[in-house]
């Protein structure tokens, strides 16, 4: 992160341990976050003092979530957090995909953002700027308390993952003017902090590297360092990390190298390794995928992958091959946007940003035979349903509702105006007795008229005429069309996709 501005104690750290006891997610999941200094005419300002509120930023309703963040409309958060505005993704399962589906969610909730900081701008005759701060990336911890006994705990793996994801993540995620990678525990989950890429495939790239090295770790027998020499892990000689600066956790800062490595030439063969051998940024960065490649390859999307395989072999450009860093980070929303790299019809919605979405828009779901309306938010893992038979309130899970998921996409959010209507029943009553049939006197002596009817119409054929084979062809054809089914509409073909 840029050493422009340090946080200090973020509030929302305050219940933490409340949403760690309330927890009842079963699946593992990934979020991601991203701060923003905010430049008001030109000048930065707390985003606390210009605007007080996030209710003050967006025109339309908002969905509490926890003390003074909100859930945007588009299903993510939006909080200011000590001197930056913040926006946070839902929690999304892991699975294939997961860290481009987190980076389009944030994407997207940035460009709603940027749409009513424009919407602001143009009613108040003032202009504002999104400076690119840092991103984070969470990814749960889910060991049993006896396993995290034994030499797995939390904090171990932070320290851990500090030595493993330094420079991978340097050559996909920072910038020439960064100063730190750093991962933090939190208690239920880890969190990789590096500075905000304004570009949303490196970024989808970095988050696809950081869940599968790290996930993979997690497995590890023991969180010990001797942990990177068994697994061939290069680390440069006399590395060790700092105290991060704003919370618990720590920090591959440029000054716990011998060179500043994000002003350093990434093909330099100039960094000593614990194993006497000697290697470039570069290379060190390759080394380390490669060692987690199956793990990475599994959860990634193939442009992700594509991406990651490029920037380690020198094929694809890194932000640190840059004279500066970019002028995209001075203005995120207008100078950098998301332009759908990975559309729904690709890589569909994640089960759990599925059932956010539905109770963030207050979309009714049966449950136990009775209609519960979504009426707020608890954290990330609650929500709070209204039942209407009698008004009681009641909080599940996110993992609770994802059994009642498939019925809730399907009929829960349809208004009543949009269901058919049922005509009355002297409608009914009339359209039947249209549609009777008159009774039929002599039916033998009718079938009889028509039999002699047939019979006076049907063509003379002659005994030695041969039947044209084309004809019988072209007969089969017509046949063949006229039994063809009936082509699907396009919103048929999607829906099966």
């Amino acid at each position: 992160m840029s050493s422009e501005a340090k946080k200090g104690q973020r509030r929302t750290d305050r219940v933490a341990r409340h949403e760690r006891a309330v927890s009842g997610g079963s699946m593992p999941a990934i979020g991601l976050e991203a701060e923003f200094t905010t430049v008001v005419d030109d000048v930065p300002q707390r985003p606390e003092d210009v605007f007080g509120s996030p209710r003050r930023v967006i025109r339309g309703p908002l969905v509490h979530r926890t003390g003074r963040s909100y859930h945007l409309p588009t299903g993510g958060a939006l909080y200011f957090d000590t001197g930056v505005m913040e926006i946070a993704t839902p929690m999304i399962e892991i699975a294939r995909g997961c860290g481009a589906r987190g980076t389009r969610s944030l994407w997207e909730n940035l460009g709603f953002l940027r749409s009513e900081l424009d919407a602001w701008e143009a009613k108040t005759e003032r202009t504002v700027r999104l400076v690119g701060f840092s991103a984070h990336y969470n990814v749960s911890f889910d060991l049993p308390t006896s396993e995290q006994a034994d030499g797995r705990s939390v904090h171990q793996l932070a320290y851990l993952l500090t030595h493993v994801l330094a420079a991978p993540v340097m050559l996909l995620a920072a910038n020439r003017r960064s100063t730190g990678v750093g991962v933090r525990p939190r208690g239920n989950r880890v969190e990789v902090t590096a500075d905000f890429t304004p570009d949303a495939a490196l970024m989808a790239a970095t988050a696809t590297l950081i869940v599968g090295i790290v996930r993979e770790v997690m497995t590890w027998p023991d969180y010990s360092l001797a942990q990177l020499a068994a697994h061939a892990i290069p680390v440069v000689r006399g590395f060790v990390p700092v105290p991060h600066s704003s919370r618990k956790g720590w920090v591959a800062k440029d000054e716990c190298y011998t060179a500043n490595p994000f002003t350093c030439d990434v093909d330099r063969d100039q960094w000593s390794l614990q194993s006497g051998e000697s290697f470039t940024l570069r290379e060190m960065a390759g080394r380390t995928v490669r060692a987690f490649w199956k793990t990475i390859s599994e959860l990634g999307d193939p442009t992700s992958l594509q991406l990651i395989a490029g920037v380690m072999h020198g094929r694809a450009p890194s932000l640190l091959e840059l004279d500066d860093r970019p002028a995209a980070y001075d203005d995120v929303g207008r100078l950098c946007s998301w332009n759908d790299l990975f559309p729904v019809t690709l890589l569909p919605r994640s089960r759990y940003e599925r059932v956010l979405s539905n109770a963030i828009a207050g979309r009714r779901v049966r449950i136990a035979g009775a209609w519960h309306r979504p009426v707020g938010v608890r954290g990330w893992t609650h929500v709070v349903l209204r039942r209407e038979r009698d008004g009681t309130k009641h909080i599940r899970s996110l993992d609770d509702l994802l059994v009642h998921l498939d019925a809730w996409d399907r009929s829960a959010n349809r208004r009543q105006h949009e269901r058919r209507a049922i005509p009355p029943i002297s409608i009914l009553a009339e359209r039947r007795r249209g549609d009777r049939r008159e009774p039929i006197g002599d039916t033998s002596e009718r079938r009889r008229e028509s039999d002699r009817a047939a019979e006076s119409e049907a063509p003379t054929v002659k005994a030695d005429v041969t039947p044209n084979t084309d004809t019988l062809a072209a007969a089969a054809v017509t046949k063949s069309r006229a039994i063809k089914p009936a082509a699907e509409s396009p919103l048929v073909i999607i829906a099966r996709i």
